[in-house]
């Protein structure tokens, strides 16, 4: 068969099964697919070796940390699974009302269908989504990055199907690309009878290409494509708090959330303290004119995210604002809308701060690495909307893959 084919009787698997999953089948599948987690440690970890060993030299050393697993992180997955297995079910039922005709009007929450993912060459993503989309009654279809394949197939069909099995659901209800090619990804979005809405996430430029893509053929998409925190320092803040906000927002340099700009006020007397830290961690410190001579010239655009940039992924920008407001502004207007936070022991200036950033999160006194699904929320996240639109926007968890319903009830007496 063609990889359109394939993916298509994935997908019609996957359709098929949405109507035998409970809420109480799920729960036991996810804990059933953690204890596989920890018997199949070997086969997982067998894997991911072969899937690193092929990637060496083809992909930067940011791109295989990701993709590789080790016992600690194949733990880590086990006791997600299971962790997600324990969460509170979907509440199904919104709210209703009796119309004065005598109709009473339930609104409800019900399944997408049978939902996409394309995700980056990570292997515990897999799980993640995977669980995210069981949780709330949807199937799927996932499609990883080529570079994972062999692991991703492994949780697949070693772990996730054979533990609905055992739970009494369709295997089926989880379904994998499986192929490595970059066509899998363009099927995958182009298939709205089957698959009519797709997680996206990865790089900007990739994802933003399947996004218009996507829409083209009338996919819906929920897009992780950029991040990149901000970090405002203002006039009032406290030097150390600065550097210890600017030490924990790096401690991981290939993610999303991780401080990409640091904004400074003119009047912060310990600029040249912040650099420093920054150049004696071994960071590539870029800056505006307005900077001066402590960093080198910014030669990309303000907002660049250098998470995505293997050639230059430790780096840092930095500019100098005149204002809190031109702080907001900047983070509004010249970066993704991911996360930003303030330094300052100015309480009306925080507030001030807090409500002018519109992006998903916002943040005082506290590191913009926090902007994660499982930490805010308490379930793993499928990835993080930043669109500018209604509906789920920030950590998109099983908490939002839903639609809305209404369900009218009468006796048979009423007319318009």
């Amino acid at each position: 068969m063609s990889l359109r084919e394939d993916v298509e009787a994935e997908a019609l698997a996957a359709n098929r099964a949405l109507a035998s999953l409970t809420d109480a089948g799920v729960a036991a599948a996810l804990r059933t697919a953690g204890e596989l987690v920890r018997a199949r440690r070997a086969e997982i970890l067998a894997a991911n070796r072969t899937d690193v060993e092929a990637a060496a030299g083809r992909l930067d050393e940011g791109t295989l940390d990701r993709l590789r697993l080790d016992e600690s992180r194949v733990e880590a997955l086990a006791a997600q699974v299971g962790v997600m297995a324990e969460l509170e079910p979907l509440e199904r039922e919104i709210g209703e009302r009796r119309l004065e005709n005598g109709l009473l009007v339930q609104e409800r929450r019900i399944p997408i269908g049978t939902v996409g993912a394309n995700f980056e060459a990570r292997p515990t993503v897999a799980l993640d989504v995977a669980g995210q989309l069981l949780k709330s009654l949807n199937t799927g279809i996932l499609r990883t990055g080529g570079a994972a394949l062999g692991t991703v197939t492994v949780l697949v069909d070693q772990v996730l199907r054979p533990a609905l099995e055992r739970a009494g659901l369709p295997p089926g209800a989880i379904g994998l690309v499986r192929s490595a090619e970059r066509e899998g990804a363009r099927v995958l979005v182009t298939m709205p009878e089957r698959i009519p809405l797709v997680i996206l996430r990865g790089s900007g430029e990739t994802t933003a290409q399947l996004a218009r893509l996507a829409a083209e053929h009338g996919v819906r998409t929920l897009a992780h494509a950029e991040g990149g925190g901000v970090l405002y320092v203002d006039a009032a803040a406290d030097r150390e708090k600065a550097l210890g906000l600017i030490d924990a927002s790096l401690d991981r340099l290939g993610v999303c959330n991780r401080l990409n700009l640091l904004l400074a006020h003119r009047d912060v007397a310990f600029l040249g303290d912040l650099l420093a830290f920054l150049a004696e961690r071994g960071f590539d410190v870029r800056g505006t004119e307005r900077v001066g001579a402590g960093a080198a010239r910014l030669d990309v655009r303000l907002g660049h995210e250098w998470a995505n940039d293997a050639a230059r992924i430790k780096t840092v920008t930095v500019d100098v604002v005149d204002s809190l407001e031109e702080a907001v502004r900047l983070a509004n207007e010249e970066t993704s809308g991911l996360a930003a936070g303030i330094v300052t022991e100015d309480r009306d200036a925080a507030e001030r701060f807090l409500d002018g950033y519109r992006g998903t999160a916002a943040f005082w006194h506290a590191p913009t690495r926090f902007t994660d699904g499982f930490e805010l929320t308490g379930a793993p996240e499928t990835g993080i909307n930043v669109d500018w639109t209604p509906g789920p926007r920030g950590p998109v968890t099983y908490r939002d893959l839903w639609l809305r319903q209404y369900r009218i009830i009468g006796d048979g007496t009423q007319r318009r």
